[in-house]
């Protein structure tokens, strides 16, 4: 009898025992669960940070772009219709003539540069600061300016409103420094001589500069707003060549040459057989630049 009460005693303890256990697995792994999630929830947060640095990022690109000075990419060569030169004349002779009576520089000389330097308004620095000069910034000037490859990269060329600013302040450029003083010695008329001493003085580093300059004078016939100016009489260049053509015609001694793409005074002294020194003093060439279009006399 007590045998079988030790036994269901030891059965009673045995059966508490195993029950004992599930409950403590059950109690680890109900408090592992939050453990996990606890340690999570400083992730969530520093991923909900992240657009704070992105919008700080924001506001320093809109303050760069705030800036009075812009970079431009560099400027390749801009080719022109003969029509655009022609709208480009007729939006800007008035104020060239202004400014040659104001000023005393010839209107030829104003209009041919502003073709040249501003592609007829269609280069990088015309279109985005209204720069139809190339005048660069120098120490004296402390309104806009943008950065633009030139003679070396990012050079400082200066801004303006409109591209009226940018006649005048060319005007008074030239006016206002005694490197070109001399140039206001010359005839108004004589925009050959005008062109030459721009190179002289320093205004462009392109030993062709007067060459182009004065063959888009001639070219577009500039010399009449000088004319209009000064009162005189003027005879159209496009008249002259074709006078000059038709003594080709009746004299086979007289030749003249349109300058084509490729052509150069080496090319050319080859092709009629003259000497590039005579064929420079026949069309007036002080250096060997020549421009396309140049109407040159080979003979």
């Amino acid at each position: 009898m007590i045998k079988k009460i030790l036994l269901s005693f030891c059965a009673i303890f045995l059966a508490s025992c195993t029950a004992t256990k599930p409950v403590v697995r059950t109690t680890k792994n109900t408090t592992s669960k939050p453990v996990v999630r606890t340690i999570k929830k400083p992730i969530i947060k520093i991923d909900e940070d992240k657009p704070v640095v992105v919008t700080k990022k924001v506001e320093e690109v809109n303050q760069n772009q705030n800036n009075q000075t812009e970079i431009l990419e560099a400027t390749t060569r801009v080719k022109v219709t003969t029509a655009l030169v022609n709208e480009y004349i007729a939006k800007y002779q008035k104020i060239a003539k202004e400014d040659m009576v104001t000023y005393g520089i010839p209107a030829s000389i104003t209009l041919g540069q502003g073709i040249l330097e501003s592609g007829a308004g269609t280069g990088p620095l015309s279109a985005q600061a209204n720069n139809h000069f190339g005048i660069k910034c120098h120490l004296e000037w402390n309104g806009p300016s943008v950065k633009h490859d030139d003679d070396t990269a990012q050079e400082c060329f200066r801004k303006y409103s409109n591209p009226e600013e940018s006649y005048r302040d060319h005007s008074m450029f030239l006016t206002s420094r005694s490197r070109y003083s001399s140039l206001f010695k010359l005839p108004k008329n004589d925009y050959k001589s005008w062109a030459r001493g721009l190179k002289s003085a320093g205004y462009a580093t392109d030993p062709a500069y007067p060459t182009k300059l004065i063959g888009l004078i001639e070219r577009y016939n500039l010399q009449q707003y000088d004319a209009d100016v000064l009162g005189t009489d003027y005879v159209s260049t496009k008249k002259e060549i074709i006078i000059k053509e038709e003594s080709v015609a009746n004299n086979s001694d007289v030749k003249r040459h349109e300058v084509m793409k490729g052509d150069t005074l080496y090319s050319l002294s080859k092709k009629y057989n003259i000497s590039i020194e005579e064929l420079k003093r026949k069309n007036d060439i002080s250096d060997n630049g020549i421009a396309i279009g140049q109407n040159l006399t080979i003979k």
